[in-house]
């Protein structure tokens, strides 16, 4: 594969340089845009870091959109649709994380594989809106941006450092030094993968802290970690690193038999049915996905997101400097 990869990098690096020299041409929003993506394949926490942006955004007075591709789309005559994506919209015609955000972010949110087409209907359908969060565009150089932020998992860190389809890497690790901000995420209970020092211009630690368990046919009723340690539990994860959320479960004492798919893996209808578990755990994003099926021992772990250091503060000054 190493001959592909190099291939690869020559190819994406000669499609900045068109991008940069003005060969190909950016294109600017009405409003400011801020990019949250990374450069390896796999999740590394984009979605948690852009549910934190938006609500940091709009205690700071922003009025917030967010706009993505849409991974996740199973039907081919919704892959390409540029459309708005509401709470309670079929994870399988819009992604399983534009669902999520659209259920916790309390914002517009629009997807399409063109970010460009997507964010202008945004701001069409809703002209008060007067920043855009474009979550997973890093690579999308067509839409111009005002803030880049660049998120690394710890644990994982860059993998073999080729990449694709050698290594995990999307782009150079030279790329994270003109990203704006560099977030690496933490995990409890799990080494990582590289000293966290300076690997880029500015470094914030991010960590994923467990908050409350409900059930997906009842996600009112919350449920604390001391009600489910006596229970045969069994723990599911269709995310782009399952261990990271086992490791989480770990973390807060419980014992489970744990089951690891592939990242936006579509649940059937009794998939999830295990006859000698008293609950089945998974992440929030499994659970809009299985929601349809679910019944009294299907929970969900939700989360809050930390950030260690000024973030907020540092994107509220430059973007003030935009406006």
């Amino acid at each position: 594969m190493i001959p592909l990869s190099l291939l690869y990098r020559s190819v994406v690096g000669i499609r900045r340089w068109l991008f940069k020299t003005g060969i190909l041409s950016t294109q600017h929003l009405s409003v400011p845009v801020v990019v949250v993506g990374n450069i390896s394949v796999g999740g590394t926490g984009k979605t948690p870091l852009t549910l934190w942006l938006v609500k940091s955004l709009r205690e700071a007075g922003f009025k917030p959109g967010i706009i993505s591709r849409g991974y996740g789309r199973q039907s081919a005559s919704h892959c390409h649709k540029i459309k708005a994506v509401n709470a309670h919209d079929n994870p399988l015609e819009c992604g399983d994380e534009p669902v999520l955000l659209a259920r916790l972010a309390n914002c517009p949110i629009w997807i399409g594989v063109d970010r460009v087409a997507a964010g202008k209907a945004l701001l069409a359908a809703h002209p008060d809106c007067n920043l855009i969060i474009s979550d997973d565009g890093l690579q999308h150089y067509r839409l111009a941006r005002d803030f880049e932020i660049a998120v690394v998992d710890a644990v994982r860190g860059f993998g073999n450092g080729w990449m694709l389809p050698a290594g995990p890497l999307r782009e150079p690790i030279q790329r994270l030094r003109q990203v704006d901000a560099l977030v690496v995420r933490c995990t409890q209970g799990l080494p990582s993968a590289f000293n966290l020092k300076p690997l880029g211009p500015t470094v914030f630690e991010m960590r994923l802290q467990a908050a409350d368990f409900y059930r997906l046919n009842q996600p009112d009723q919350k449920h604390t970690v001391v009600e489910l340690q006596s229970l045969r539990l069994h723990a599911v994860a269709g995310i782009g690193h399952p261990e990271l959320f086992f490791a989480t479960l770990k973390a807060l004492g419980l014992q489970f038999t744990p089951h690891a798919y592939p990242d936006h893996y579509r649940f059937s209808a009794g998939e999830l049915d295990f006859e000698d578990a008293d609950a089945i755990l998974m992440t929030e994003k499994d659970a809009v996905k299985y929601e349809p099926y679910a019944n009294a021992k299907h929970f969900a772990l939700s989360t809050t997101t930390i950030i260690d250091g000024p973030l907020a503060t540092l994107l509220r000054t430059r973007l003030s400097r935009k406006s």
